[in-house]
């Protein structure tokens, strides 16, 4: 089938292309080796990123910085991998690492503030009965790229006002212009595009303020704005003066800002990408080429759940407006300070799956790590760690993970989400509570923000935008009344018995055929009878392992009925065969001859400088495959007879004997169970190898 074929060997345009942290003392020699250690892992694309640590020798776009940049960009063309340029050194994007304030402190970022008496340098908007509106400088900052400039530290670069038209400019001249300079040739090829980073219009650490640039004040009176009003954005107390504030306030960053990148971009052959400052910010995706979100500092979690909170909507903020905007990709910078309970470090095989899952089944198709770090010597491995690549543990065999994000990606590229509700959204109002019941009734949805509504049109009692129909809307009542707003009374993507909260589903159309991504985003299995509306036998595709079978099903008036049964982390791909010639090839489902688990195995050896524990198991030779159910905290990895059988990343995976290892006598398992870098890195050991035994 044309579609497994696809996913069992993804294009490279559909690699991870993670953050290579360039924190270290940089050599043309390790920039090579790195990339190609990178390339041999399944991993085709990186974005260059310029990272706290870096050698205080090599000055942020100095003549020996674009030196070491361009023996990674050509080395790349030589592989045949892709790069993105990042904007900044190192975040907020916006400042060029302070240089668009240098000779030019009027550029700074500024703000308002609510106060009991004006500053000597502040400029007084208006007095009020709760104190003086003022203007001044935020005083924030960035996080630059050597040691001494990050929060707090007397050298924090000064973040610029990406208000204003004429710091952009120079923002734009000093990096972007600069970085054309030196590789145009690979403008468009190599090189897909530029990365710009959460910019922030205050800067960091820029307390008790609101954004505002010069001229704002007129702007805002001109626009029928009363500057007294403003003051409920320091009191919680909304009107329609503070509603005119973020409206023109959006408007400007845009239009100012994001605006000028993205016109950049375009006219020089690459993308804007990277992501905004938050997670519900879905009006400027607009202006992304790919657009794109951040998960980091585990804003949702396993234990949190993936429906809870403003951080929920980040995959479908970016997944829906590169759909509404006709943009193939949509991205996500993932993992990054994703440890658990504090400890840096900590962060597992398990963390990783879901976290992939998690974005995948809501739409995310380009996947980009947080980070392969160039250097873990020294503060550098604390530096928001973890290192989810060369210097993880499962590095060894990134190739399984990359080519899972590669499948995922490739599926959800191609394949078109079916959505048949709008949640009609304002910019940071995506509301996540009225999200999380569609999620939990397997109901596909898609968010329409304001400035789109116009466009939307009512025919046949559905809302249209584009070629798009949806059946219901979810919003306020006064916006489109003659369609529906009783969303539960869409039909489910597909009807469980019992139902199942913690399942996540996609349905998609890939080239005219039917198929649903099934996530199990719960720490339970999952077992439940599945409905799904076709008449068809129905295929399945482990997007982990590329095994696929059919499914045992029966017709039912409603359609295909199969048991469908995931375990906590788990995955597949489910599809409707068009006919039974589709059918027949597939396989039946693999049953092993045998199951054995974490209680025939007996503890070994212990290794505590390596973190690792291993242990034997002896069974007796048996005709068929032997399916090993490993329950081990972190990583796995088995042996029959010194032969390397596979991995396992999180509890209950399974791992394959073949057949052709147990063919006579007794045959001797060893498992070795790898602990998570916590150990090494993190300021508490935590527990590592197989679980009740």
């Amino acid at each position: 089938m044309e579609l497994l074929n696809r996913l069992d060997q993804p294009s490279r345009e559909y690699t991870p292309i993670p953050f290579w942290f360039l924190n270290g003392d940089l050599t043309h020699r390790e920039i090579r080796r790195q990339l190609l250690d990178f390339c041999h892992h399944g991993v085709y694309g990186v974005v260059l990123h310029p990272r706290i640590g870096l050698s205080k020798r090599i000055g942020y776009l100095s003549p020996l910085f674009f030196r070491y940049l361009r023996t990674a960009i050509e080395t790349a063309a030589e592989l045949d991998m892709k790069i993105v340029l990042y904007d900044e050194g190192m975040y907020p994007s916006g400042s060029a690492c302070g240089q668009v304030v240098q000779g030019h402190p009027e550029w700074a970022s500024r703000g308002i503030a609510l106060v009991e008496e004006p500053q000597p340098d502040d400029q007084v908007l208006c007095q009020t009965e709760r104190g003086y509106l003022v203007e001044r400088f935020s005083g924030g900052t960035i996080r630059g790229i050597h040691f001494g400039e990050d929060d707090g530290e007397p050298n924090a670069p000064p973040s610029a006002d990406i208000l204003n038209p004429d710091a952009v400019q120079r923002f734009l001249d000093l990096t972007h212009e600069a970085y054309y300079r030196e590789f145009s040739a690979y403008f468009g090829g190599t090189i897909l595009g530029f990365f710009t980073d959460e910019p922030s219009i205050l800067g960091r650490n820029a307390e008790h303020m609101q954004p505002w640039t010069m001229g704002f004040a007129t702007l805002f009176r001109q626009a029928g704005g009363n500057l007294a009003g403003l003051t409920g954005l320091f009191t919680g107390e909304e009107n329609e003066d503070t509603a005119l504030y973020r409206r023109l306030i959006l408007q400007r960053e845009g239009e100012a800002y994001y605006a000028a990148l993205s016109s950049w971009c375009e006219q020089h052959g690459i993308a804007l990408m990277g992501h905004p400052h938050q997670s519900d910010d879905i009006e400027v995706e607009k202006y992304f080429h790919v657009p794109g979100q951040d998960l980091v500092f585990r804003w949702v979690a396993p234990e949190k759940g993936g429906t809870v909170g403003m951080d929920s909507v980040m995959a479908k903020c970016s997944a829906d407006m590169a759909y509404l905007m006709g943009r193939k990709r949509n991205s996500n910078e993932c993992f990054g300070a994703c440890n658990r309970e504090g400890n840096p470090w900590h962060f597992t095989g398990a963390d990783m799956k879901w976290y992939i899952d998690w974005l995948a089944v809501r739409g995310v198709n380009l996947f980009i790590p947080h980070a392969f770090y160039y250097s873990l010597a020294g503060k550098r491995s604390a530096e928001r760690p973890p290192d989810v690549g060369p210097g993880n543990i499962w590095w060894p065999h990134y190739r399984q993970w990359a080519d899972y994000m590669a499948r995922l990606s490739c599926l959800m590229a191609e394949g078109e989400v079916q959505c048949s509700i709008a949640v009609l959204c304002r910019n940071r109002a995506l509301a996540p509570e009225k999200a999380a019941p569609l999620f939990q009734t397997q109901r596909g949805f898609r968010y329409i923000p304001e400035s789109l509504w116009s466009a939307c049109r009512v025919e046949n009692g559905c809302l249209q935008y584009g070629d798009r129909q949806y059946r219901a809307v979810i919003g306020d009542d006064g916006i489109f009344p003659e369609v529906s707003h009783d969303a539960m009374a869409v039909p489910a993507d597909c009807l469980c018995q019992p139902p199942q909260p913690e399942l996540r589903v996609a349905h998609l159309i890939w080239q005219g055929q039917e198929c649903w991504l099934c996530v199990n985003e719960g720490s339970q299995t999952i077992e439940t009878e599945a409905v799904f509306p076709v008449r068809a036998a129905i295929g399945r595709y482990d997007l982990w392992t590329g095994r696929r079978w059919r499914e045992p099903s029966r017709q039912i008036d409603a359609g295909t009925t199969i048991s469908l049964t995931l375990r906590p982390r788990e995955s597949v791909l489910l599809f409707a065969c068009g006919s039974d010639a589709e059918g027949r090839p597939l396989p039946a489902q693999p049953r092993p001859c045998r199951v054995i688990n974490e209680t025939h195995f007996t503890l070994c050896q212990h290794d505590e400088a390596r973190h690792v524990k291993t242990y034997e198991a002896t069974v007796e030779a048996c005709a068929g495959d032997l399916l090993v159910d490993v329950n081990a905290e972190d990583m796995a990895e088995l042996y029959a007879d010194g032969q390397f059988c596979g991995a396992a990343f999180w509890p209950h995976q399974p791992i394959r004997v073949p057949a052709e290892l147990l063919k006579k006598g007794f045959v001797t398992l060893r498992l070795t169970v790898t602990g998570c870098k916590a150990n090494q890195y993190g300021i508490q050991p935590v527990f590592y190898g197989l679980i009740n035994t």
